[in-house]
């Protein structure tokens, strides 16, 4: 099996080199390129993954729809779209939302240094996800005030760069707050942000995430 590598970028998400992806999963992990995407349906209702119990970090927490590396030659939405059926077994279109960059240990096994890319995208309620072996063990929707009542018991079976994701939705660009505007509008209020200010919280302290700011 040949390995991995992943982007490495500078803080404000320059290239700068490239690195095997185990690499930068130690504790000590080097700052790369990532995205995390999030597919709703048409009623704002959110598919959750439940991450494999193979994976080296956060195995069996809940994530938001699917995340991953870009490679080199691609884009985050290319990237994602690429990854799409290699995660869910089905194809489609996505749009770019806003980028941050967070780290995050993962007890003594490792952590997560990057800038993540996030993606959204609407799908029929009746789509058919498929469960691909050693990426997702579950599938589920939920929507915002589901979400939040989870988070009020155990936001510690959530993975933080969703979470984070979620709470910088309003940041996005303007035309996509539009484009989406019925699907996220139930994710962009005064409760959902204490929700999931709380349970980022529970994970990494405010000052090790932040959002990137785009115009540079």
């Amino acid at each position: 099996m040949t390995d991995e590598f992943v982007i490495l970028v500078d803080e404000n998400d320059n290239p700068i080199g490239s690195e095997e992806k185990v690499k930068c999963h130690l504790p000590n992990g080097k700052l790369h390129r990532a995205f995390t995407a999030l597919l709703f349906d048409q009623d704002g209702r959110l598919v959750l993954t439940r991450r494999a119990k193979e994976k080296m970090l956060w195995p069996k927490d809940w994530d938001g729809t699917f995340a991953s590396h870009p490679r080199e030659s691609e884009t985050y939405v290319s990237s994602g779209e690429r990854r799409m059926p290699e995660e869910l077994g089905i194809t489609g279109t996505l749009d770019y939302l806003h980028k941050f960059e967070y780290h995050v240990p993962y007890k003594d096994i490792g952590s997560e240094n990057e800038i993540c890319g996030t993606l959204v995208g609407v799908i029929d309620k009746s789509t058919e996800l498929k469960e691909v072996e050693g990426e997702i063990d579950e599938i589920k929707w939920i929507s915002s005030k589901e979400l939040l009542s989870e988070l009020n018991t155990n936001p510690q079976n959530y993975c933080p760069w969703m979470l984070i994701a979620l709470e910088l939705l309003e940041k996005s660009d303007q035309s996509m707050l539009e484009k989406y505007a019925n699907i996220l509008t139930t994710w962009m209020n005064s409760e959902v942000h204490e929700g999931l200010q709380k349970a980022i919280e529970t994970h990494l302290p405010k000052e090790k995430w932040r959002l990137v700011n785009e115009k540079n």
